[in-house]
């Protein structure tokens, strides 16, 4: 756990110190975030530099790979991590290229979502990752090959429930950043006498370092914003949300302590099937947080309830493992 905590204060000075050096020179050379025309109260923000992602998850995967001896969780989940970052920003700058919010395709990101998803499957099979913990009971379940099947879907799941719930200035960056320190203190609390402590402290402080580094981001990303994460970061983020959150056996934790990621998918759903069938809006706007800005809501404020829910439930799992 102190080596997690050092990787969470040298990745916020270190992110802290790129933000601070980098937001002028995207300004100067405009990279940035073109704005979706029918969301009215995000007129303001456009031009606001993108692709911050970059100086959170660049330092967190070299200071988690530098602290933890190259294991093979770590050297994976830092590869998944960063392999999605590389798509954000391909995403990200067409975006900025073309001056239109229409990145890469739908299906090309759909597409390279499930191979990453299938890959990450069949590695976690291979490595003996075929249990669950069960969340709010001291209870294990091994599954199997039918923990591929599983993961799969959870993967696609929460790297696009994340993806979603980044609208607003500081709401996925405080979200995650409760996320991830809950979850490195979970997997410290479980790693505790297991035969893969060393396997599961790397997940620990992969979770801590980025955590560290989204800390820095959101010194420049509350509203107004200075820079956004882009889909550089918020792909990237949904891709280390499912790797420390399933390689540890922690899958269904996600739906607790990700309730407000998944919050997001449910509410895009409903409002496009009830749409679809009786041609009215169950909200405003979907997702969920667009709704509640429509409603008069701050954003900040919106942010601070979607971090304050995430941090109750996840108080209400860590009691339930101690």
């Amino acid at each position: 756990m102190k080596l997690a905590l050092y990787a969470f204060l040298i990745c916020f000075a270190l992110s802290f110190i790129l933000f601070y050096l980098m937001i002028p020179l995207l300004r100067r050379i405009k990279a940035g975030q073109p704005i979706l025309a029918y969301v009215k109260e995000h007129e303001s923000k456009g031009g606001t530099p993108t692709m911050g992602g970059l100086m959170v998850f660049l330092p967190s995967s070299i200071l988690c790979l530098l602290f933890t001896r190259n294991g093979a969780l770590s050297l994976f989940s830092v590869s998944v991590t960063l392999s999605y970052m590389i798509v954000g920003f391909l995403d990200d700058y067409i975006k900025i290229k073309t001056r239109k919010n229409e990145g890469l395709k739908p299906y090309q990101k759909i597409l390279f979502q499930l191979v990453v998803a299938v890959v990450g499957a069949f590695f976690a099979y291979r490595n003996g990752i075929t249990f669950l913990h069960l969340p709010f009971f001291n209870q294990t379940v091994f599954l199997g090959i039918w923990i591929i099947p599983l993961f799969i879907v959870a993967f696609l799941s929460i790297t696009n429930s994340v993806n979603l719930t980044d609208g607003l200035d500081g709401l996925a960056g405080m979200v995650g950043l409760v996320y991830l320190i809950v979850m490195g203190i979970v997997i410290s609390v479980q790693a505790a006498g297991a035969v893969s402590r060393g396997e599961l402290d790397s997940l620990t402080i992969f979770s801590f370092a980025t955590a560290g580094g989204i800390l820095a981001f959101l010194c420049f990303n509350f509203h107004p914003a200075k820079i956004f994460m882009g889909d550089t970061g918020s792909m990237a983020l949904g891709g280390l949300i499912g790797c420390v959150s399933m390689f540890s056996g922690n899958c269904l934790y996600m739906l607790v302590l990700g309730i407000m990621f998944v919050l997001s998918s449910i509410s895009v759903i409903v409002q496009v099937v009830w749409y679809k069938r009786t041609k009215r809006r169950v909200f405003r706007m979907a997702p969920l947080h667009h709704h509640l800005q429509m409603c008069g809501m701050k954003e900040g404020k919106i942010a601070f309830i979607y971090a304050t829910v995430t941090l109750l439930f996840g108080v209400g799992l860590l009691v339930g493992i101690l």
